[in-house]
Order: structure tokens, then sequence, then C-alpha cells
């Protein structure tokens, strides 16, 4: 799925210089071809990461850096998968629907961490290697149309 998603991105996202706008699509694109329960990007912000484009039920809106998978991943500058978000420490409970989650850095041109792409499902165990490098595929098509 995530060798078919690739190119209906990168086309999404050839010519589009507004930044919302390509989170938004790829946020869509992601939620349409999988059904993720949520899906959504943290922008850093201010210090912090801020709730920028989504889908699925109401999300935190701001995220400390040193809170939850969404800050460690950004402290990290990795990927991290939770198979159970019961067991993370720390985890910020926005739903307790969400069973597991992935959590993936977006880097600008620069290299820089500019946000991070948020992934929950409402089952355990859900995430695997193959999602984690198809999803660090797709966010790579941003480095390009990131501030």
């Amino acid at each position: 799925m995530y060798a078919a998603l690739l190119p209906q991105v990168r086309a999404l996202l050839e010519g589009e210089t507004d930044w919302i706008a390509n989170l938004a699509n790829v946020v869509a694109a992601l939620r349409e071809a999988f059904g993720f329960f949520w899906i959504g990007f943290y922008r850093v912000k201010d210090g912090e990461l801020v709730l920028g484009p989504f889908q699925g039920p109401v999300a935190c809106t701001r995220i400390a850096f040193d809170r939850g998978v969404c800050g460690h991943a950004y402290r990290t500058g990795a990927t991290v998968i939770v198979p159970d978000v019961e067991l993370f420490p720390g985890h910020i409970a926005c739903s307790s629907l969400s069973k597991s989650e992935i959590v993936v850095p977006v880097r600008n041109s620069l290299g820089e961490i500019c946000a991070v792409l948020d992934v929950d499902s409402d089952r355990l165990d859900d995430f695997s290697e193959e999602d984690r490098a198809g999803l660090e595929s797709l966010v790579g098509l941003l480095a390009n149309h990131s501030r």
C-alpha cells in the first residue's frame, strides 16, 4: 500500500507551497488508504508541538517536548512505535480508545524537525516495521515542502 501511495502523495505535493495544505492532503491520503483511527500532524511552534491538520476524534492541542510519545519522537529524532500506549511512560491519553501508536519526525530541507506525524490505532500492536518504513518515506516527501 505504501509503495502505491508514494506517487500519489508526491503528485499532491507537486507545485503546492502551502505547508498546511500539504499536511492536510497527506493526512487525508493516509486516512483514505489505511483507515487509521486517528492521524495528524503536530507542528513545532513556539517551543512545543501544536496540533495541525488531522482526521479522527478531537485531539490534544498542545504537547510539550518532554511529554508523551510525540514529545519523545521529537526529542530523540527517531520514529517511535508503541504496541500498547498504556505501557508507555508519560503517555498522553487524548482518547481512551487509542491502543497503539506510531510517531514519525518530519524534517525540513535543513534536516531540522519541524513536525511529527502521529498515527493512533484502536487495536493493540497495530504498527510494524513496514509502517515505520512506509511512513518515513511519505514524510520524507515533505522535506522540500516544509517550513
